[in-house]
């Protein structure tokens, strides 16, 4: 296992999340954006939306009609609208205004689940977490470094032996390993520094399928 960490450390060294931020407020209201949508797509979203309510108090104080047409394009955007609004008015009314630091109490706000709350955890207060996305799953599972059938459980193998002073960063190897090389339909195991430690590519390598067929 920790061969692998190495070789994806020194792979995408000083990894962040992608999401354009400057504040706990923008990284919040991104994730929540971010689900079922690209980072990308947020990225060209949220300057026009920050701009406009660039405070929790701001946003809390909106209508739906004021704030669907900047996010209209993410996907989802009724209910991220509504949530948006909603979880803003909760950050004036219980939390002064600030984002929480606690686990429980991000998820108790509309629109963030455990994978939304650990990015703030880790991105906004460097507190350590795993975030499981459809990238983290898939890549953690195809390495061997978890051998899950949901995105809970992954999490809870990769916290097991991944060092917790390593789970910010790792979120973020696996996530731009994913991007990079390790691709749902198409991984390029043949170009992976990974590869022959990997799972996955061992079971698929064609030295092996050769053997099989013979």
């Amino acid at each position: 296992m920790s061969i692998i960490l190495e070789i994806l450390e020194d792979l995408y060294p000083n990894p962040t999340t992608a999401l354009t931020h400057s504040n706990s407020y923008e990284l919040l209201v991104a994730t929540i954006l971010s689900a079922q949508c690209t980072d990308e797509r947020v990225n060209m979203i949220t300057p026009a939306l920050f701009a406009a309510f660039p405070t929790p108090h701001a946003l809390a104080q909106a209508s739906f009609e004021e704030v669907a047409p900047y996010i209209k394009s993410a996907g989802l955007w009724q209910t991220k609208t509504r949530n948006l609004i909603r979880t803003a008015q909760l950050l004036v009314t219980e939390h002064d205004g600030e984002v929480p630091r606690t686990r429980e109490e991000l998820e108790s706000l509309p629109g963030v689940g455990r994978k939304t709350a650990s990015v703030v955890l880790a991105n906004a207060f460097g507190i350590p977490a795993i975030a499981v996305d459809t990238h983290v799953f898939r890549v953690a599972n195809r390495l061997g470094l978890a051998k899950a059938s949901n995105t809970y459980q992954t999490e809870l193998q990769l916290m097991e032996v991944i060092p917790q002073d390593k789970w910010i960063d790792a979120h973020h190897w696996l996530i731009l390993h994913g991007r990079a090389l390790c691709k749902a339909r198409r991984p390029e195991c043949e170009s992976c520094p990974l590869q022959s430690y990997c799972a996955y590519a061992q079971r698929n390598s064609p030295d092996k399928n050769q053997d099989h067929d013979s």
